[in-house]
């Protein structure tokens, strides 16, 4: 039997060999059970996994939208064949706006047909509140109204291109109350919690409430996704006429996770069928192929039950969990059975159990190194601020551990109900790579340290090329209908990001004062009108004040004309129409209150409302950035925007207030880019810790740290270089270097001191090595990265990077361990002098 007898070698040797049977009846109960708790495994992508945690700018962002009543909405395009204005074109699109209002959860459609017609011909001020026309009025003029369209400053890039060749129809949804109830029930709970605390019937009240949210808001998610097939499944019967597109924030989050599930389900068969192809070429003996798979399945299905058991969500961020788990599942199984397989090799005479015992043994204490190595790696995410990022790193260190035990229960259960066949015969063919690098190691030992210095070199100054910005547009290939979709929106209806300046104006002016009408631009007639307003108290109106609007035409030019900016929506929109209206002459007093109570509510609440509250003496200006602009740098534009709004328009500091989704997503991003380079820093105080601690040497520690530095340099420095942004997708990349690169590392250090042992020679040693566990090594590197290959093909970017990036990183931590890490023990010789032979 073993001479290793370690509390863990008699706990397999009495328990898991002795009875194997019973061992995997218990996992199969075990994990049957985590499957069916996997029907509860759910992916989120709402807006609240793209914004920090404790985000001051997220709590202003909620009160803004709650003040202005705004809505969630879809916004489909219809560029049609033939001309946009005429009757055939006219007639489907009230065909088509009336199919989609009588949707069960519809509350509205906004297209051409219904917004007034203020210029076709134009409308005096004071008949504003009359029966004002629309396209589908009987006696609409259709020219004057394609004028009007193509020189709106209301209409134009909102509800038209500027061509004529696009329109635009807004679905909106009603105002979900139960939801902004307990969200803000939910955030109130939260903020006590973090402040002062909670008692104890608080703390039942808030679980109930949060409960109660969840389950609301993931009802609310399923309803959105078939609203949103409802409306696709319209607008097919509309194709043969024109091209249709449909965009909104909540059709990109619903895509988000249509594209992640489909490429779990389609990628994730597509991967097994070539970690098989890849496991049969490498081992050709079916067991070998059954036992990686089924260790791999067991830790899959039990990680999800896991999460859907304790209601723990999946993100974008963390969708690739799946695949990191498969990918830390294979390489212990694949390194037990090399082991398993060295030591058949060697002592054929051996029983099953003792070969198994053994191989169980020798490998439980490296994989047990590496694998709390590689949490100490994720454990880094938990600092920082995006509540996803944190969960990922609890996901990950959750999955590792979920990975080391059922792989080291099922695995040697597994085996031991099967016959020890004979050993099959080394073929050095397979070999020949990693003997290779073992030459080449021993021949070109001074190149190796000079190739790596530079590659690091290289990679720093490609880490510092490392930019925090991306667009929703470009997680889609450009032949996908969404990335299209949005494309035509961004650039022909005025952007798809939106974003909100918020103005609070003096105090002095707060006070509604009446006024009185201007004898040149108004006759008695009208003001004698206007006094039955008095009477109703209609005070609100007095608030538009000609010092006040000129105030919101400085802001709104100058807003509209930063080139990131699309359609810039505010109270000097309708104004710059009023103008017209009132012969070209700005509005006074006078008329600016006329104008506001003879604007009908229906239209007041479309293009007054929205952008003004007379209560907060404060002013919106709403604003859509061109996401697709190549240009776009979101943290200098509110930047610049900031400061021209104090430096070059004289507004106060506490005065404006930025907010909306531009603003929350590029909080997550500059967040990211900081907590990437603390998280950095910590990983690497994390493994010279670890490396401590394991191998009690700070001269070892030392030198395992240079090839996890070489892995994570060149994966982040390629980022660089080829220009692939660091933002929510790709801020993993990091901890899965490490992860994959510590593997190696720990693997190579501690078969290289039990090899050391035999003759004390640092060549002969590094030698063996690489024909031993530099198999197992290198089985990992191929079978992973030719199984993962296959998620180039994705439609999904994020999922191209993380098959083309995690191979990058299987592959430089290969080589790193094999050749600059075998160099550096040669050459600072930690375990000892050698001894000379005679």
């Amino acid at each position: 039997m073993t001479k290793f007898l370690s509390p863990a070698t008699r706990f397999f040797d009495k328990v898991i060999l002795k009875r194997p049977g019973l061992v995997i009846i218990c996992l199969l109960a075990v994990v049957s059970f985590l499957g069916y708790k996997a029907k509860d495994f759910r992916l989120d992508a709402s807006a609240e996994t793209l914004v920090l945690e404790h985000d001051e700018d997220l709590r202003y962002s909620r009160l803004i939208n709650s003040r202005y009543g705004v809505q969630d909405y879809l916004l489909m395009t219809y560029a049609p064949k033939d001309d946009l204005f005429s009757d055939k074109v006219l007639a489907n699109l009230t065909r088509l706006r009336d199919e989609l209002i009588r949707l069960e959860r519809v509350s509205s459609v906004v297209s051409i047909l219904d917004v007034p017609l203020l210029e076709s011909p134009p409308v005096p001020v004071k008949e504003l509140s009359g029966n004002i026309q629309t396209l589908e009025s009987p006696t609409a003029d259709k020219k004057l109204a394609r004028i009007e369209f193509s020189k709106s400053p209301l209409y134009q890039n909102l509800l038209v291109s500027p061509d004529l060749k696009t329109t635009a129809l807004q679905i909106k949804f009603p105002v979900d109350e139960t939801y902004q109830d307990l969200l803000a029930r939910r955030n109130h709970f939260r903020e006590k919690q973090a402040t002062n605390g909670l008692s104890a019937a608080e703390t039942a009240e808030f679980k109930k409430v949060s409960a109660q949210f969840q389950e609301h808001r993931d009802k609310m998610k399923e309803i959105r996704h078939e609203d949103i097939a409802q409306v696709r499944a319209i607008m097919d019967n509309y194709r043969q006429d024109a091209e249709l597109f449909l965009g909104g924030v909540s059709m990109i989050a619903d895509d988000l996770i249509t594209f992640i599930k489909n490429d779990l389900k389609t990628f994730g068969l597509g991967v097994l069928f070539l970690l098989v192809v890849a496991l049969s070429v490498v081992f050709r003996k079916m067991r070998w192929i059954l036992l990686p798979i089924l260790c791999c399945s067991f830790a899959a299905i039990s990680m999800m039950g896991l999460l859907g058991l304790f209601g723990w969500e999946v993100t974008v961020i963390s969708s690739n969990f799946i695949s990191l788990q498969l990918i830390i599942t294979m390489a212990i199984t694949i390194h037990l059975i090399v082991r398993y397989r060295e030591l058949h090799f060697n002592n054929p005479e051996a029983g099953q159990r003792e070969l198994v015992l053994d191989a169980v043994s020798l490998m439980l204490r490296p994989c047990l190194y590496a694998g709390l190595t590689t949490i100490a790696g994720f454990s880094s995410l938990l600092l920082c601020d995006i509540l996803p990022v944190i969960n990922f790193g609890w996901m990950m260190s959750a999955g590792i551990t979920v990975s080391l035990v059922l792989t080291f229960l099922l695995f040697p259960a597994l085996l031991m109900l099967m016959k020890k066949g004979t050993p099959q015969a080394r073929r050095n063919s397979n070999f020949s790579l990693t003997s290779f690098f073992a030459g080449f190691t021993e021949a070109h030992g001074l190149m190796i340290m000079v190739i790596s210095g530079i590659a690091l070199v290289i990679s720093a100054i490609g880490v510092s090329r490392l930019e925090v910005e991306n667009s929703f547009i470009d997680y889609f290939k450009d032949t996908t209908e969404i990335h299209q979709g949005m494309l035509v929106i961004d650039q022909n209806l005025g952007g798809t990001t939106p974003l909100d300046v918020i103005v609070e104006l003096d105090e002095t002016q707060a006070l509604p004062q009446k006024v009185a009408p201007e004898t040149d631009t108004q006759n008695n007639d009208d003001f004698d009108e206007f006094e039955e307003f008095d009477e109703a108290q209609d005070e609100e109106k007095y608030w538009f004040t000609s010092d006040k609007m000129a105030q919101v035409k400085r802001i709104h030019d100058y807003l509209d004309s930063l080139p990131e900016t699309g359609k810039v929506l505010s109270l000097e929109t309708i104004l710059k129409i009023a103008k017209k209206l009132n012969n070209g002459k700005p509005l006074d007093n006078f008329a600016l209150a006329l104008l506001y109570s003879k604007t009908p509510d229906k239209f007041k609440s479309m293009v007054v409302k929205p952008y003004v509250s007379v209560e907060h003496n404060e002013v919106r200006f709403s604003i859509r950035v061109r996401d697709s602009e190549k240009s776009l740098k979101r943290d200098k534009l509110l930047k610049k925007i900031r400061h021209d709004l104090i430096n070059k328009l004289d507004l106060q500091k506490d005065q404006t207030h930025l907010t909306g989704m531009l603003v929350l997503y590029n909080n997550m991003l500059q967040s990211l880019f900081n907590s990437q380079v603390l998280t950095l820093g910590v990983v690497i105080l994390a493994l010279m810790s670890m490396f401590l601690i394991l191998f009690r040497s700070l001269k070892i520690a030392l030198i395992a740290i240079f090839p996890n530095l070489l892995s994570i340099g060149v994966v982040l420095g390629a980022m660089g270089w080829l220009n692939i942004p660091l933002d929510m997708m790709t801020i993993t990349i990091a901890a899965i270097s490490v992860g994959i690169a510590v593997d190696d590392t720990i693997h190579y250090i501690y078969r290289f001191i039990h090899e050391f042992r035999v003759d004390r020679n640092y060549i002969k040693t590094m030698h063996r090595c690489h024909g031993t566990i530099g198999h197992a090594m290198f089985y990992t590197s191929v079978t992973i990265i030719i199984g993962f290959s296959i998620l180039v093909l994705s439609n999904f970017i994020p999922s191209i990077y993380f098959g083309l990036l995690t191979g990058l990183a299987m592959a430089i931590a290969l080589i790193g361990a094999l050749t600059l890490l075998p160099q550096l023990i040669v050459v600072f010789k930690p375990f000892g002098p050698e001894v000379i032979e005679n």
